[in-house]
């Protein structure tokens, strides 16, 4: 078997620890200590984060789409594909060393997306855009950390607060999407969903496009 070789490491700002870049042949993986954060194999649940929010959105145009967190651009890519030339993406990513990556050695994995002229990448926390002005997103897609309990960040726990909710139903216009991606279901988020006002679905989602391997929690958070 070909072992793992470690590229490069991130430090994640406000004591978040270090993220590792490591490469096994053609396959990619994304580490915070020993838990594998993402894997260049493995990305139908993060397409479907973008996907099953579309389907939600049909017939919207001009929509302004809000992506927390680069990744390995799986949700990206996914949001280009589903949402039509008139659609504006805004990635928020709080790791410039990802977006370094992005550009660098996992550059066949993004396949150019960054290069669409719909895509402009900010390196901030997704956060501070969630709290700016108020109606200005059609869809929020976060998928920051492992799930809504802040593993690699303890301030991503504000985000999944009852006032990060609220905060983020405010951003959204009428009708909007959150959409939250996590390694595992969470009745207690999904009850502060409710509580904050928004009209929820749950989806079960495989990780691999192959309908294989774990099955993966997407939370369809919608603003009356």
């Amino acid at each position: 078997m070909i072992p793992w070789k470690h590229l490069d490491t991130a430090v994640v700002p406000d004591q978040g620890g270090e993220l590792r870049l490591m490469q096994r042949g053609h396959e990619f993986s994304i580490m915070a200590g020993a838990i594998e954060l993402m894997n260049s194999r493995l990305s139908g649940s993060e397409e479907a984060l973008a996907t099953l929010t579309c389907e939600r959105l049909a017939g919207r145009a001009g929509p302004s789409i809000l992506i927390g967190g680069l990744g390995m651009g799986f949700t990206l890519r996914a949001a280009l594909g589903a949402w039509g030339a008139d659609a504006r993406m805004t990635v928020a990513e709080l790791v410039p060393s990802i977006v370094a990556w992005a550009r660098g050695p996992l550059a066949d994995v993004f396949d150019g997306c960054l290069d669409d002229p719909r895509v402009s990448i900010h390196t901030c926390d997704v956060g501070d855009l969630i709290h700016g002005p108020q109606g200005e997103w059609d869809a929020i897609l976060l998928d920051v950390d492992n799930g809504p309990d802040g593993l690699t960040r303890a301030a991503n726990d504000g985000l999944y607060s009852p006032a990060g909710l609220q905060a983020a139903r405010a951003a959204l216009r009428p009708g909007g999407v959150l959409a939250v991606w996590s390694s595992a279901p969470d009745d207690a988020f999904t009850r502060r969903l409710k509580r904050a006002g928004f009209a929820v679905e749950e989806a079960r989602v495989r990780a691999s496009r192959t309908g294989r391997g774990a099955k993966h929690m997407i939370w369809l958070a919608k603003r009356p």
